[in-house]
């Protein structure tokens, strides 16, 4: 069919153009790009033959490696300025954050003295169960002597099993404990690097 001029050059305008560079170096022209040409870098041009966009070709696993470890650094400093804004907005001197600190370890010191309390008197009560055991099978030595109850046995073990369950918790206050000093002596350093702190010189004894 024929084409009317207007229609024409309407469809000439619509009619996209490219150029790019082969891998030997030859440029080419045309409004198609061929298959074997579709992953190389290319340039869409206007109707005055000059380029108006760069499409990017398809990338090497080197560029693609690079480009992700450029965003995992990225996307590390955007965490580690948030820390910072919250960091300086929360407070305003390292005496304040020592004061939190402290007052964190005192809750976690706290829980740990309690359950060294109640440990202790575990402890002895475990004891009193087992001298009372002792005169039963299979804790005596002597042959004769009778089989130890049932309640005596159930008591020895659940003691046993909470005695165990404090030292578990008594060790996770003072793992907390340890984790907590030392989130907060980090902060401490951030802090006084964002606000150009220095410590004073120490003078040798």
């Amino acid at each position: 069919c024929l084409l009317l001029p207007a229609a024409a050059d309407a469809q000439r305008k619509n009619r996209n153009t490219y150029s790019w560079v082969d891998e030997e170096g030859v440029r080419h022209y045309g409004d198609s790009i061929p298959p074997e040409y579709r992953d190389l870098p290319k340039e869409r041009l206007n109707d005055q033959g000059v380029p108006v966009e760069e499409i990017a070709g398809k990338k090497t696993e080197e560029q693609l490696e690079e480009e992700a470890r450029l965003e995992k650094i990225r996307l590390a400093q955007e965490l580690q300025d948030r820390a910072d804004q919250a960091l300086l907005n929360t407070y305003l001197s390292v005496e304040e954050i020592v004061m939190h600190r402290d007052r964190r370890v005192e809750l976690f010191q706290a829980q740990s003295r309690v359950t060294e309390l109640y440990l202790r008197n575990l402890e002895r009560r475990l004891a009193t169960l087992r001298s009372e055991a002792s005169r039963f099978q299979p804790y005596s030595d002597d042959s004769d002597a009778p089989m130890i109850g049932d309640d005596l046995a159930e008591e020895l073990r659940r003691t046993k099993e909470t005695i165990k369950r404090h030292e578990q918790n008594l060790k996770k206050y003072e793992n907390e404990e340890k984790r907590i000093i030392e989130r907060f002596n980090v902060d401490i350093e951030r802090f006084k690097i964002l606000k150009g702190i220095t410590d004073p010189p120490t003078t040798a004894t």
